[in-house]
């Protein structure tokens, strides 16, 4: 099933981007498929959520349980729900223009109906919400505090 894995550099800190990304209750605010976000628990080590998500006539809810190891690594699999396999690993390192940002997810939905879904829109749903945490990071710090160099 869909496996993704991207590097980009973006022009915020290293600490912006964790603190984005870790903000999983206001994820519905921003990713477009991402219909509901609760926080059950959270320390400064570990998050447990529930989420829901819905794209056409699917919508599906799981938990996932997220460890946060700040300000490098964010490391998200599913708990219960839909999935037979879900990690998602968002890796923070620090660049001369702002933040390297290392994404990869590898997910198998339980369904073969889903999964058949989800596989035919899987490489824009990435390209959208890669896009939104972007859109998302301008909104909340305002212009990038790094210069690309050209």
């Amino acid at each position: 099933m869909p496996t993704h894995a991207e590097q980009r550099i973006i022009p915020y800190s290293v600490e912006q981007l964790f603190d984005l990304v870790a903000d999983v209750d206001k994820y519905p605010e921003f990713l477009p498929w991402c219909t509901r976000a609760i926080v059950r628990s959270r320390t400064d080590e570990e998050l447990i959520a529930d989420l829901a998500i819905g794209f056409g006539p699917f919508r599906e809810s799981y938990t996932s349980r997220v460890t946060l190891e700040r300000p490098h690594r964010i490391i998200v699999r599913h708990e219960r729900g839909p999935f037979k396999r879900l990690k998602n690993v968002w890796t923070f390192t620090p660049d001369p223009q702002g933040c390297c940002v290392e994404f990869f997810i590898d997910f198998e939905f339980r369904s073969s109906l889903l999964s058949n879904a989800v596989g035919m829109v899987f490489n824009e749903g990435v390209r959208l919400m890669v896009r939104a945490f972007m859109a998302r990071a301008e909104k909340i710090y305002g212009p990038p505090i790094f210069k690309r160099k050209h």
